[in-house]
């Protein structure tokens, strides 16, 4: 039986008023011949987002959604949707994106994978309209991505705003999640992905990606990835430190991740510094680094990025799409016309 015919796939969506963008999330999930069922979770919204979820429904009965009176945050909501899915394939599915048509049959068309993930087109909601049109066809050029590379993938350099490999929504299959025991982190509202991906990594996950693009991403000013709390950071850096000490890595691997504990640690670090100057004033700030000096390189790195970062020419993370309104996040070559 074809990839095709197959009904095998759980998208979840975690939500959090959402209500004027999960219709389409929806809807775009349920065009696709592979979705088996769409189990939405309400985050505790306090706008009709349940409503707009089901304004979307066709008539499969493939449509669940479930809302949570108080937000616990998107690894509880996804968690919860996995443990009342009962699909083989698991795919996540933000309430503000959408899948472009026929992403599911080309990931499910790679072989031999726990995890496969393919290429993300970022664009603005103006852009949303035409991405079926617009987003170009790349060739697959399927390749494991290991550990290390995982990793670096998400550590920022200069000149480039962040790392995004922990930004790919693989597919995950739920056989490889139940023998391992893995689920999302609850303690993370920052990087929850990332760090579930990373401890199915440590378990010698086989994770694929293709450069074809079948995810589109709609970048927003107040999206909550670029909102975060100071405290988020601290737990992300802490969830390295916990995947270090419980796990026996090779030298190489315990390098990158204590790298990538470095890098989320001197950001908390810089956070830290700014907020206790904005609510205490600059007294307050510089006594907490005469009481915490290794902390000093990286508060004086990050004012640094601060006040240089337009004078910087940003290198670009990806090429852009030919109505100049997309970017992608993995560099691909276009199929011949």
């Amino acid at each position: 039986m074809t990839a095709a015919a197959t009904m095998d796939v759980c998208v979840i969506i975690a939500a959090k008023n959402a209500a004027e963008t999960i219709a389409r999330a929806v809807a775009s999930a349920l065009a696709e011949p592979e979705t088996a069922e769409v189990v939405v979770i309400d985050d505790g919204s306090t706008d009709g987002t349940a409503s707009s979820a089901l304004s979307a429904a066709d008539d499969t009965g493939r449509l669940n959604i479930v809302r949570f009176e108080n937000n616990r945050g998107p690894a509880a909501a996804r968690n919860h949707a996995i443990a009342i899915s009962r699909s083989p394939i698991l795919a996540i599915l933000d309430a503000d994106d959408f899948f472009l048509p026929g992403r599911l049959a080309r990931l499910l068309d790679v072989p031999d994978w726990d995890f496969v993930a393919d290429n993300i087109a970022f664009m603005d909601e103006a852009a949303a309209a035409s991405a079926a049109a617009d987003v170009g066809r790349f060739q697959p050029e399927p390749r494991l991505l290991d550990l290390t590379g995982f990793v670096e993938g998400n550590i920022s350099r200069r000149g480039v705003r962040r790392g995004e490999i922990g930004f790919l929504k693989p597919l995950m299959r739920r056989e490889f999640l139940s023998a391992h025991q893995l689920s999302y982190n609850e303690k993370l509202r920052l990087g929850e992905d990332y760090d579930l991906y990373l401890r199915a990594l440590t378990k010698c996950a086989r994770y694929k990606i293709i450069h074809s693009c079948g995810y589109a991403a709609i970048v927003r000013e107040n999206s909550l990835s670029g909102s975060h709390r100071t405290e988020d950071l601290k737990r992300l850096y802490e969830a390295d430190r916990v995947i270090l000490a419980n796990n026996r890595l090779s030298a190489e691997a315990a390098d990158v991740i204590r790298r990538h504990e470095r890098h989320i640690r001197g950001r908390y670090e810089h956070r830290r510094f700014l907020d206790l100057k904005r609510e205490g004033g600059p007294i307050a700030a510089i006594t907490y680094l005469l009481g915490k000096p290794s902390a000093v390189p990286a508060v004086a790195g990050g004012i640094f990025a601060d006040k240089t970062e337009r004078m910087r020419p940003t290198e670009p993370l990806a090429e852009r799409g030919n109505s100049g309104r997309l970017r992608y996040l993995l560099p691909a070559f276009a199929e011949p016309s």
